[in-house]
């Protein structure tokens, strides 16, 4: 008998999307949805455990694994690395484990480039970039330049939606999540 191959669900979206929040519910879900595990350079913070939270490795090992060729994506942010393994990936999806993704569009094209038959795209977008303007701007945790920033890159990435498997318009935070739900759970079944 064979075994089944798990699926590797990817969520994206700009900022002020909703995705944190529709993520965060879709977790409390008993899916069967296993959180893919990054590597990171960051030091390890109270309350987390290697292996859990995420794999902690020193910048010398970081950076052979990546002339290795081990990431499927990583980047760098604020002196810190981070990046996602292929081999943990093809280890939990060769053992029929589903995973779930929350990456930028970058990471999902790697994501889709190295696993096309078992990678699924779904972008969580704004009903309007009107409304995404209002939602960051409703935020106030940023200067007038982060979110000039934020709003830039948010139109570029707008322009992708149709690049990716599933589009949900988070018009409304509970018919989003509802949509959301039955597209993974019809997805990973």
């Amino acid at each position: 008998m064979e075994e089944k191959v798990g699926k590797l669900i990817v969520i994206v979206a700009p900022s002020g999307t909703g995705k944190s929040s529709l993520m965060r519910r879709l977790k409390e879900e008993d899916l069967l949805l296993d959180e893919s595990i990054s590597y990171t350079t960051r030091p390890i913070r109270p309350g987390e455990t290697d292996g859990k939270d995420y794999f902690f490795v020193s910048q010398d090992e970081f950076k052979k694994m990546i002339d290795n060729d081990e990431f499927i994506e990583w980047f760098l942010v604020h002196g810190d690395y981070k990046g996602t393994s292929k081999k943990f990936v093809e280890k939990k999806v060769n053992k029929g484990h589903n995973l779930i993704f929350d990456l930028d569009i970058q990471g999902t094209d790697a994501m889709k480039k190295f696993f096309p038959h078992q990678a699924v795209a779904i972008f969580i977008k704004p009903p309007s970039f009107e409304v995404l303007k209002q939602r960051l701007e409703g935020r106030g945790t940023e200067s007038k330049e982060a979110l000039s920033i934020r709003l830039e890159n948010a139109k570029k990435e707008l322009e992708r939606s149709d690049d990716f498997d599933h589009v949900v318009v988070n018009d409304d935070l509970d018919r989003a999540y509802e949509e959301l739900y039955g597209l993974v759970k019809k997805l990973i079944s």
